[in-house]
């Protein structure tokens, strides 16, 4: 008798990139250049015209003025009328939510929408995500926690077909976990030297605060996000601010935002608080009790470098522990936030631009597992 054998294997064939209309794919483009000038439409238009000049992404059939003419029919674009009288073009809100969406995409993949909207931790207990294990009914477990289906089966096998009946003994509930809810403040640097020494570091920190913002909204609801600034002072923004956000010729009061954050902290109910700090500079402002500035840009200035320890410590008093993204990597500066984190017990990353968005996806993620105590 002969054997027949069959061979498995793979079959390759060449990659071919989904369909995608023209519209789709300078909207694509649009979106990028519309966070890297900051929400300017009249200049991430221009710049789309000189790309499509350079690289020919439009043809005869689908022009630049055709793509305007669809962003207005779609809602992405409206007429507005400036302060001087003047009309003109701007995003609408539609945009910015697709701007946010893309920074997603980009930064931490296609994540779907949440109907639960809360966070999986290690402990079981009285959650509502259910684990796949089942234990035997305790007094107080909620009736709806029961299953049905394997309570049936042990009253079947208990007590045979013949004379059915279901004592508690028959019971089994289905364990599910607890979800941590978490208060997070982000804090982006934007003083003068996020945009030096010919590195944009300000894009790249609103696309981090874009996505993170998207992330907790669809998949995460019930967590809350702030977002702030600092510069000289610190001020809260709305997300929806983000991609208009612009480097000033500020110093870097990293105390001024450090107490915001913990004041916008301290109001919130959740146990689990954590505060992101984006920067690349030193601690170089301080604000004094008559509202004047105390400044100093030459080297680590000892009386603003405690005060930043002095509020770290407030910090891990209030169990708030902060993450300190450094995208600079001097030797001094990075001797500075070692300290700082230590007086904090928090944690750092002495990051270049790369990778940056992952890295706090990681960190929020692994803290939305773990409940944080001082």
């Amino acid at each position: 008798m002969n054997k027949v054998y069959r061979q498995k294997g793979f079959i390759f064939s060449k990659y071919e990139t989904p369909y995608q209309s023209p519209f789709d794919k300078l909207f694509d483009i649009f979106k990028e250049l519309i966070t890297h000038t900051s929400g300017d439409l009249e200049e991430a238009l221009s710049w789309l015209r000189e790309l499509d000049k350079e690289y020919s992404l439009t043809d005869e059939d689908y022009t630049i003025d055709d793509f305007v003419e669809d962003l207005k029919k779609k809602g992405y674009i409206r007429e507005e009328v400036n302060d001087n009288g003047t009309g003109g073009m701007a995003i609408t809100a539609k945009t910015e939510r697709a701007i946010r969406q893309q920074a997603l995409d980009q930064i931490f993949g296609n994540i779907k929408k949440s109907a639960i909207g809360n966070h999986r931790s290690k402990y079981t207990g009285q959650g509502d995500e259910h684990t796949g294990d089942f234990r035997n009914y305790q007094f107080g477990d909620s009736l709806d926690r029961i299953s049905m289906t394997e309570s049936l089966k042990n009253a079947q096998i208990n007590n045979g077909p013949d004379n059915f009946r279901m004592t508690e003994n028959d019971l089994v509930v289905e364990e599910t976990h607890f979800k941590a809810q978490m208060s997070t403040v982000l804090m982006i640097d934007i003083s003068h030297s996020m945009i030096l020494y010919g590195e944009d570091r300000i894009t790249p920190a609103k696309k981090v605060a874009m996505a993170l913002a998207e992330l907790i909204t669809t998949r995460y609801p019930k967590d809350s996000l702030d977002i702030l600034v600092f510069g000289n002072d610190a001020w809260p923004i709305a997300i929806k601010d983000l991609p208009y956000l612009k480097v000033g010729p500020y110093h870097t009061n990293t105390v001024a935002g450090l107490q915001l954050a913990m004041d916008l902290l301290r109001r919130k109910r959740n146990t689990n608080k954590q505060i992101f700090m984006i920067t690349d500079g030193k601690p170089s402002c301080l604000r004094k009790p008559d509202g004047s500035y105390y400044m100093n840009s030459v080297g680590l200035d000892s009386k603003i470098v405690e005060k930043c320890y002095d509020t770290a410590r407030q910090a891990r008093k209030l169990r708030i522990p902060i993450t300190t993204f450094m995208i600079a990597q001097d030797a001094y500066l990075m001797q500075f936030v070692r300290y700082f984190t230590e007086a904090n017990q928090g944690k750092a990353f002495y990051t270049g631009l790369k990778g940056l968005g992952e890295m706090i996806f990681e960190d929020y993620e692994t803290n939305r597992k773990k409940r944080i105590r001082g």
